[in-house]
Parts: structure tokens; sequence; C-alpha cells
């Protein structure tokens, strides 16, 4: 049987590029064991298939209709920039899982972040270390987190908070990269040993199939889960992949070289093939899924 998933969220930059990656795998195969259903608050002449509903909202007769749905997956939520609410990641993130059990969904994957850990360590960062955020954007989602497992509790909706890393194409590095003007460059900070910060990506069409990988195993989630690849890249590597011009200069005492996370636990419910943990593999899927 196919399993259907309500996706909340699919405008932003990571919902583009799952969008576009699952349309992609989904057209190689003659039926796909995942149906991806999208939500949007405004109809569009490129999606005239999305479902038109607020999740803010009480489920519209249009995503009632549209339904069963056996998982929701959350990407709404604010984004880092001046004079941004982020008290309402915690809003949407409740009023999606209280929509998810008035639909009678009984798992919400809901898209947190790395930032929840904060960079008080160089060691990778495993689901059950300190959260300690350093900006308002990573103490929201804490706060979200928080918030949204005691009130899945509550309504009986099964709950997993992906603390995803950086994915490529959505992330400062290659989207300041590709909007570079002839003759610009990137700047990027250097260490001690000659390094440049090391962080854990994800490749778009990974994390598409790692959702698929979730949502298959949507029963037996932990509460929370690191999304990234096995390995850490590092920012130099990947510019150098995606032929990007760089200026390095010496970071000061402030700067962190390496921020990553252990993702043992993902590693144990998705396959990741060695080439996905590498910058030109990562570049190679941005790229592809480029418009």
């Amino acid at each position: 049987m196919t399993t259907r998933v309500l996706v909340l969220g699919s405008s932003g930059r990571i919902g583009t590029l799952l969008r576009r990656s699952w349309a992609q795998s989904d057209g190689a195969v003659a039926q796909p064991e995942t149906e991806f259903v999208f939500q949007t608050r405004h109809a569009t002449a490129e999606h005239t298939q999305d479902i038109l509903w607020d999740p803010l909202q009480e489920p519209s007769s249009s995503v009632v209709t549209a339904g069963p749905f056996d998982c929701m997956i959350v990407l709404s939520g604010i984004v880092p920039k001046p004079s941004a609410d982020f008290t309402l990641n915690t809003t949407i993130a409740i009023a999606s899982i209280t929509a998810a059990a008035r639909l009678g969904i009984g798992h919400v994957l809901l898209a947190s972040t790395s930032a929840v850990y904060g960079n008080y360590s160089d060691s990778p960062f495993a689901e059950n270390a300190p959260l300690k955020p350093v900006n308002d954007y990573g103490r929201s989602k804490l706060e979200m987190e928080q918030a949204a497992q005691a009130h899945a509790r509550a309504s009986g909706v099964g709950l997993c908070c992906l603390r995803i890393g950086n994915v490529a194409g959505a992330d400062a590095l290659l989207c300041n990269g590709a909007a570079l003007a002839p003759g610009e460059t990137l700047t990027l900070d250097y260490f001690s040993d000659g390094g440049t910060p090391e962080r854990s990506y994800i490749g778009p069409k990974s994390l598409a199939c790692v959702f698929r990988s979730l949502v298959a195993q949507r029963d037996s989630l932990p509460s929370a889960l690191n999304i990234a690849t096995p390995q850490p890249v590092t920012m130099r590597a990947l510019a150098e992949a995606a032929q990007m011009p760089l200026v390095l200069v010496r970071a000061n005492e402030e700067g962190h070289q390496h921020i990553t996370l252990d993702c043992a636990a993902l590693e144990a419910l998705h396959q990741f093939a060695a080439k996905e943990t590498t910058p030109a593999e990562m570049v190679r899927q941005w790229k592809d899924l480029r418009q």
C-alpha cells in the first residue's frame, strides 16, 4: 500500500529542493511507495494540485477531503533574518500537531535545527548532548521542541524533531556563492592548522531519501534525530567542489572550527552510499535541482 504524507511548508529553500527531489524520484517508478501531498497558504499557477490551507487555522475542507494521511512532515518555520518573530516557530509546531491529531495523523516529523546544540564542543553532538543554543534562532527552536513534545504526548501523536544540519543548496555558503557577481569572491575563515570551518552537511536528494526512510519507520523513531551525512565536510572543500572563488582570512578568537553532528542514530535507520558524504556529490545534487 502507498503511504500518504502531508507536507507543510514546501515553499522554502529546503522544501523546494525536497519537492523537486521527490518529483524526480517518483517519475522513475510506476507506483511510488510514498505519496507526498503538499499544503500551501496561497494558490500558485506552478502548483495547482496543492492543498490550500493555513495550518494556523482549523483544517480546511480541502485538506480533510484529501485525506487520509499516514504521516505529516512540518518544514514550516521562521528563518533567521532581521526582525524575525521566532516565537512563531512554537506556534506553528503546536498548530501543526493539533491539526495532525484532528486529521487522524499519528506521526509528525518536525523540522528543527542543529543550532539547538550551540558550539560549546569540538566533538560531534549526539542527540543526548546538552542543548546550549547561542542565538535567538537556536533558542526558539529548542523552545519549540520542548513545547511540541509535550503537546504531542497530550495529543497522542508520535513526534520526531529533526535536528537538521546544513542542506547543500539551502545553506549560506552555496547560496552566497551562487549569487556572486563576476570578479567577486567568497570569504572563508581559516584556523591555526590551516583548515577552514568543518560542518555537518547533506545533499538535497540524500535528504529526500532520508525522509522516505523515516516515514517508512515512523512507528519506531526517537523523539529527536540528527540529520546529516555521517562524515562532516570543510567549507573550503564544498566551495571548491562548486568551483567558487575563495579568499581565506584568519579566524578571530570567537571562531569555531568544528561544529558537527553525530549521526549514528540516523545511520541505524538509513543507509548512505559512500559518495553521498562527499562535497562533490552534495554539490552535484544541488546543481541537478536548480532551475
